[in-house]
């Protein structure tokens, strides 16, 4: 076992608490199975979603600097579940900490506004780290194997890692942006079968959604069509909003493309939930549009 507790600021986002409460859910639920301390940042604000960069970098830059203070304040990392979170909090880390060398005058402008708010200062003390690199590379995989009870053999499983998660930081610790390997690495640490596709490392179309859906929901029927092509029981994802994409919209994705899917796809929390012996009930899995029952019933549950 592990000789300490880890412990992290958790940084829940909207789409968790809302549209996808089973990924806040499972979580929790994880987390406290695996003894990882979460101490959930109640006050933060919306990370945006890269779209308030839009209107202005600093306000991007100011709303996520408060963000990460708040996980300074703990003396704590900052953890994310959201491939959209990450980028977009994790960029505006990278950007700040490089602005204390290059440019320190822009930091003390983003901190005064937050001053002005009554906020603690961006220290650029801490680091901003997805769930699936605390479970891969701080919990570790050796450990996640030991934690197994319900071995996921047979269940073959398709990652969809989220273009935000890969590409929009400048420096990537964990993975190769676009051979990533740790999310096949931790489905064949629980027991499971990666499923390798073209699609899997690309976006989902949810940013284009809302002004060409058609487009977007084209873009989701690939990934999924060549996910099932290729012999996937489930996808698995690390973000709600590509969760959304490829789980709540695929039937109407398939009357885009004419086709029928019926794919599972799974937050990634509720697949190694799973393997330590979770209850599907308590990880939400009936709160899905596409049913999960394929895949419970592959597992034997």
């Amino acid at each position: 076992m592990l000789s300490h507790t880890l412990k992290y600021a958790y940084y829940p986002g909207c789409v968790a608490q809302g549209a996808c409460r089973e990924l806040h859910q499972s979580t929790v639920i994880l987390s406290k199975a695996l003894g990882i301390e979460l101490i959930e940042l109640k006050k933060a604000a919306c990370c945006g979603s890269g779209t308030f960069k839009e209107d202005s970098q600093l306000l991007e830059d100011t709303v996520n600097a408060r963000n990460i203070s708040l996980a300074e304040e703990l003396s704590l990392p900052l953890l994310t579940h959201c491939s959209t979170c990450q980028g977009v909090i994790g960029h505006v880390d990278e950007h700040l900490k490089e602005c204390q060398k290059t440019n320190p005058t822009y930091v003390g402008q983003v901190n005064s506004l937050l001053q002005k708010e009554g906020c603690s200062p961006y220290r650029g003390s801490t680091e901003v780290k997805h769930l699936l690199y605390a479970l891969a590379k701080d919990y570790g995989l050796e450990e996640i194997q030991k934690r197994v009870s319900r071995k996921l053999a047979g269940l073959k499983c398709a990652a969809f890692y989220g273009c935000y998660l890969l590409r929009a930081q400048k420096f990537m610790l964990y993975d190769d942006p676009f051979q990533p390997e740790t999310m096949e690495n931790l489905f064949r640490a629980v027991g499971a079968t990666p499923i390798y596709y073209r699609g899997r490392t690309q976006c989902c179309g949810w940013p284009i959604a809302s002004y060409a859906t058609s487009e977007s929901f084209k873009m989701a029927g690939k990934h999924i069509q060549e996910a099932i092509e290729a012999g996937a029981d489930c996808m698995v994802t690390p973000c709600p909003l590509c969760h959304l994409n490829l789980d709540s919209r695929q039937p109407e994705v398939e009357k885009v493309i004419g086709r029928k899917l019926s794919l599972p796809v799974l937050h990634l929390p509720q697949l190694v939930a799973l393997a330590i012996g979770i209850s599907p009930k308590e990880l939400g899995l009936e709160r899905h549009i596409v049913s999960t029952r394929p895949v419970l019933e592959k597992l034997g549950l």
